[in-house]
Order: C-alpha cells, then sequence, then structure tokens
C-alpha cells in the first residue's frame, strides 16, 4: 500500500497552515508556492478538509484559511480520512470478496495492516509536526508568518578554480539545488 499524492499534500498543507495561522489567515495561493502544490488541486484539497472541519475559510481581502480546532485536537488520520485517501492494504476494500467473491487467505493479514496503519496516524498530531519542524517553526511564528533562512542556510557557495565563478546555492527543505552561476567582475580574469 502507498500514500498518494493526495494525503501527502493535504498533511504538507496543514503543516504549513499551522505554522502560519498565528497571523492571520492564509491564502492558498501562499500554500502553493511555498510548497510546490498546485493552487487548483490545493482548493480541492481543502474544499474536503473544510467539510470535515479541520479547516475554516475566510472570504474577502485578508480572507484565507485557518484551522478548525486546535492542531493537537486534529491527528494525521483525520488530514488522510478527510480528502478521502483510503488507509486499505486489503485487495477487496474491506469486502471480504478478494477471491471469487470469498475472503482470500491473508485478509486478515492485510486487515490488521490496515488497523495498525489508522491506529499509528490517529497517534500523530498536527501539532506534533509542527513541533518537528523545530527552529523552522520558531522562524515562522516569530517572522509574521514567513521563514527566513540564515545566511548559511540560504546560500551555500563554492568557488571553481580558476574561473572566478562562484555558484549560488539554496537549501530547498533538505535539498540542497544549485541555482546559477555568478561572475563577479573584481574576479574575473583576462
Amino acid at each position: 500500500m502507498r500514500l498518494t499524492t493526495k494525503g501527502r499534500f493535504a498533511v504538507t498543507a496543514m503543516i504549513d497552515l499551522a505554522l502560519r495561522q498565528n497571523n492571520g489567515p492564509v491564502t492558498l495561493a501562499a500554500i502553493s508556492q511555498r510548497q510546490q502544490i498546485s493552487l487548483s488541486y490545493l482548493e480541492q484539497l481543502f474544499g474536503k478538509l473544510r467539510r470535515h472541519e479541520l479547516v475554516e475559510s475566510t472570504r474577502g481581502p485578508g480572507g484565507g484559511y485557518t484551522l478548525g480546532r486546535k492542531a493537537s485536537e486534529i491527528t494525521v488520520a483525520d488530514i488522510i480520512v478527510s480528502v478521502d485517501e483510503p488507509i486499505d492494504a486489503t485487495q477487496c476494500g474491506g469486502k471480504e470478496n478478494c477471491q471469487e467473491e470469498q475472503r482470500c487467505m491473508t485478509h486478515e493479514l492485510w486487515a490488521t495492516l490496515n488497523d495498525k496503519m489508522y491506529e499509528y496516524l490517529d497517534s500523530v498530531k498536527l501539532s506534533d509536526l509542527v513541533a518537528q519542524q523545530g527552529p523552522r517553526a520558531e522562524k515562522v511564528q516569530s517572522n509574521g508568518g514567513r521563514y527566513v533562512a540564515s545566511e548559511r542556510e540560504d546560500r551555500s557557495r563554492s568557488r571553481e578554480r580558476g574561473t572566478g565563478e562562484v555558484r549560488t546555492c539554496r537549501r530547498i527543505g533538505r535539498d540542497l539545488i544549485a541555482v546559477r552561476p555568478e561572475t563577479r567582475d573584481h574576479e574575473r580574469r583576462r
């Protein structure tokens, strides 16, 4: 069984919202930009999250979304179930008609796995995931809802020998991405 992007994106967006909601409603456009998730996809997910009362929406200028209840009262299972993500490892979807309209020999194994997965996801609170963001969460909450990276986190430069070229890298999550080479006039060799 694999969790699809629907469940992953819903959990990611909820963490983003929880990190930034103390400064007022958070727009889906802002979450979309920060998390690289399609805006139309977020709109679909947040419609489902709103129907399950995990988020509340505010219309008009300065509008957006806030959590429908405290982050400590929302579990990962709540989020995943609300966006219709199946937590099911059985072939039959729990109907016990896996093999020729009868229960297969491994049905109990997969049904038990379903229970354990749900039990685990139900034990993880949104507030736990926010706390795992550590220094990032503190920076977001103390900088008006925006993550401001330190100079060391934001850029890593390395000089290629003899060319005067400085490569700029940006940290996106745990990944270090090369952005562009820069050449400084005073470092050019003629």
